[in-house]
């Protein structure tokens, strides 16, 4: 009889436990002070419930809904073009889950201030547990924002609030739960939406008919799209329901799905029209104007998710580098490690903090001016700049943990793929940094907000002042083009200080010093050392 222990090679120690079950509202003070300092103190209940359920089902949830990728079924057994795409259950799961505790619906479903604070944190937390059904939940929940202004789509609107999630391919009829997802870009033109070629034909009803293609066609299993077709009066916004009222399917063509780097549980696909059924949405040629409530909806989002993907990536480290010795002594306790890991503590605090600082301004924007303002503007800054910033902030958290970050049970590969997503979508940067000099050129009040927000932070730091000086300069001048990414790249980081600055955190000297101060190299963990690492990292992860 053979025995067992011939085959144990060797005692398996030194390695971390496993990383979930974990309530990530728990083990975040950050986001648990911003969400209270920001006004959604009232939902704390349904956040640290919901952040149970992120560290936990959900979070096992996400691998099986990355490792087994949508399909495109164009057609049936017998032969009928269909045009359904196929997700694993995982998937229908997390955007039930999603749905039903208000991740795309709560800042319309319940009119307290602070309701919009609460969606971006539960946003937030689904976002770290698995990251591309954020996608649908983030184009429905900012489809709201317009619909929501026409009486004739009251239907959809309210559908698209509703805490129900049904992925039945039926009319919306009957549903009492739906998603909405867009088409906007078109292969010539990208990011230039105003080159579009889809024709929108008016026919005798008053409805439309679309001719043409799309190149992106985000979530093609939603209900409903809001799409820009070129009408008589130009470029214009459309609601194209995936099914007619009647049952029958409408007449677009679902190509191919994009084989994406990232975003591997949702599905991007080629679309094209053949006289597909649609409404306009607001006045002819008035399309981008129609859209752009959405579009502040979208840009706080991507912030979010950034800041997510950044808040996801410290925890893994932390929680490896905590279990993980060498040389005798814990991994993050090394100077240098430490050093690293309270550098990413600094940097995804500023990025938490400031995107609830912004939903905060998204919240108050129906009845502040002076927060619409901010906002406006606010979320193209921190679109830029976060995003931007989850790549490079990734692939060091990787590095902490070796070999094992490149791995895809340490879940950070996929954040990684992730990463660079919210750079693009929705504008990628060179188009955030010209908005943001557009609107300070050609908005008083934007300027004056941006003025404001900035002034609230004065005197308590002189190397705040001394930078904020610097940045008034600027600002008073007219910049140049090529200088978009260095004045919204320092206007983000200056926003950022004042956040920190106000909310008294034990970082924001730190932050300052490193950030505003130059004493900092161009890689994290080139933090002055006279830093207390020990403070930030207990702060970051207790």
């Amino acid at each position: 009889m053979n025995d067992p222990s011939a085959f144990d090679t060797h005692h398996v120690d030194n390695q971390p436990p496993p990383f979930a079950p974990r309530n990530l509202w728990a083990d975040d003070v950050v986001l648990a002070d911003a969400v209270q300092r920001e006004g959604g103190g009232a939902f704390v209940e349904a956040l640290q419930q919901y952040a149970g359920l992120a560290g936990d089902v959900l979070y096992r949830l996400g691998f099986d809904a990355n490792r087994d990728r949508p399909r495109l079924r164009t057609h049936d057994a017998q032969g009928h073009r269909i045009d359904l795409v196929e997700f694993h259950p995982a998937y229908h799961q997390l955007m039930e889950t999603a749905k039903r505790h208000g991740v795309a619906g709560l800042s319309w479903q319940d009119g307290r201030p602070g309701a919009h604070v609460a969606r971006a944190a539960l946003s937030f937390l689904h976002h770290q547990a698995e990251a591309g059904t954020s996608c649908p939940l983030t184009m429905t929940h900012a489809a709201v924002a317009v619909l929501r202004q026409y009486p004739a789509f009251s239907e959809w609107a309210g559908k698209a609030a509703a805490p129900t999630y049904d992925p039945r391919d039926v009319p919306i009829g009957d549903k009492s739960g739906i998603t909405l997802g867009m088409g906007m870009t078109e292969k010539q033109g990208g990011s230039d939406v105003r080159s579009n070629a889809t024709r929108a034909e008016l026919q005798a009803d008053g409805s439309y008919t679309l001719v043409g293609h799309k190149w992106f066609f985000s979530a093609p299993m939603s209900d409903g799209f809001l799409v820009l077709a070129q009408a008589t009066g130009g470029l214009t916004c459309f609601l194209m329901p995936r099914r007619l009222p009647d049952g029958n399917r409408n007449a677009f063509r679902l190509m191919r799905l994009k084989d994406k780097l990232g975003d591997w549980s949702n599905a991007s696909s080629e679309v094209e029209f053949c006289h597909a059924r649609a409404q306009r949405v607001g006045e002819e040629g008035r399309g981008v104007a129609t859209i752009i409530g959405m579009v502040m909806m979208t840009r706080l989002d991507c912030m979010l998710c950034a800041a997510a993907e950044m808040r996801m990536a410290l925890a893994q480290a932390l929680h490896h580098t905590r279990h993980r010795r060498t040389f005798g002594q814990r991994l993050c306790e090394h100077p240098l490690m430490a050093n690293v890991l309270a550098d990413l503590a600094i940097e995804s605090e500023a990025a938490t903090s400031f995107a609830m600082r912004v939903a905060r301004a998204v919240d108050q924007a129906a009845h502040d001016p002076q927060q619409a303002a901010f906002a406006r503007i606010a979320t193209a800054v921190g679109k830029y700049w976060v995003c931007k910033r989850a790549a490079v902030f990734v692939n060091e958290a990787q590095e902490c943990l070796g070999g094992a970050g490149y791995v895809e049970e340490s879940m950070l590969p996929r954040l990684y793929r992730q990463a660079p997503l919210n750079s693009i979508w929705e504008g990628s940067g060179n188009i955030q940094c010209l908005d943001v000099l557009r609107a300070l050129a050609r908005e008083p009040a934007v300027l004056a907000a941006v003025e404001a927000e900035l002034d609230s932070a004065h005197g308590r730091d002189a190397r705040y002042d001394t930078s904020l000086q610097w940045l008034r300069t600027q600002l008073a001048q007219v910049p140049a083009e090529a200088q978009a990414r260095v004045i919204t790249e320092r206007l983000a980081l200056q926003l950022q200080a004042a956040v920190l600055l106000r909310a008294q955190s034990p970082i924001a000297a730190a932050f300052v010093r490193s950030r505003l101060g130059g004493e900092h190299g161009m890689a994290f963990g080139t933090l002055p050392e006279d830093i207390d690492y020990t403070a930030i990292l207990q702060r970051a992860l207790p």
